[in-house]
């Protein structure tokens, strides 16, 4: 995509696309490297991309022909794919006469632009698309493992299939893991550091976006689960041990109703 003029000022776009569970960007040698970490060079005619060891890929002024030829390059080094691909779209105008802001349900004003703009926006941009693939996997966990509560509030049993509560549980904390540990919602990107004027910028975007809110949302449900399904497999186990138990009891009993028979038939 060429950069679009408005009366406003230049527009240019940004996509986020979260192609897998990582990105091995080791070795991916570019001839315009605009930064180490997270990798940035430049591609296309105009466009920029931006590479998080993640799994997302941030692609600025690309052209849907431009986009499709960086992803396909990219598929040998992307770790456990992801199907459908979750991505997220942000409008960044150009003005160089107007305040920079953030218009509310529009798009990043800014008087100009320059990689480590780019490097901000897209490390914002990359953090929410991978909440949002989070957020929609943890629903539809908490969705499987709201029969099994229901079904012990009414009925006051368990529920089988502890196996599949097990599974439930390792999906929450793989989610638990990419949130706290390898994406470090919370964090700012390491640009900033060099660039305090920028620490602005990344603050409206995090606003924007609702990292931090939605990253402690997200931690809560995931407590939620890990307590639910926790309780749940302790309760099978228990109830699992008890039956282990009287059937110990009966072969007991049933070894020394043998052992009287076999004396009193002597």
């Amino acid at each position: 995509m060429t950069n679009e003029t408005t009366p406003f000022g230049i527009r240019r776009k940004a996509r986020a696309i979260f192609l897998g569970d990582r990105i091995d960007t080791s070795g991916l040698e570019q001839t315009d490297v605009l930064s180490t970490a997270p990798l940035a060079f430049r591609a296309g005619k105009d466009g920029v991309v931006t590479l998080f060891r993640y799994g997302v890929a941030v692609l600025f002024d690309l052209s849907v022909l431009e986009e499709d030829e960086v992803i396909r390059g990219l598929q040998p080094r992307i770790i456990s794919p992801i199907e459908p691909r979750e991505d997220e779209t942000a409008i960044i105008q150009i003005a160089p006469d107007k305040d920079e802001q953030i218009l509310p349900g529009g798009p990043i004003q800014l008087r100009a632009i320059t990689p480590e703009h780019m490097i901000v926006i897209a490390d914002a941009l990359a953090k929410s698309v991978v909440l949002a693939r989070d957020e929609r996997e943890v629903s539809s966990v908490v969705e499987v493992i709201e029969p099994f509560a229901r079904e012990l509030a009414e009925k006051g049993r368990t529920p089988g299939g502890r196996r599949a509560i097990l599974k439930h549980i390792g999906k929450s904390m793989l989610v638990q893991n990419r949130v706290s540990g390898r994406v470090a919602v919370a964090e700012k990107p390491d640009v900033v550091w060099d660039r305090p004027d920028l620490e602005r910028l990344s603050a409206r975007l995090q606003d924007e976006y609702e990292l931090k809110e939605r990253a402690e949302a997200l931690s809560r449900k995931l407590t939620l689960i890990s307590d639910t399904a926790e309780m749940l497999t302790d309760m099978i186990d228990t109830q699992r041990s008890l039956r282990l138990e009287i059937m110990i009891v009966l072969l007991i009993l049933f070894e020394i109703v043998i052992t009287g028979y076999q004396i009193v038939t002597r």
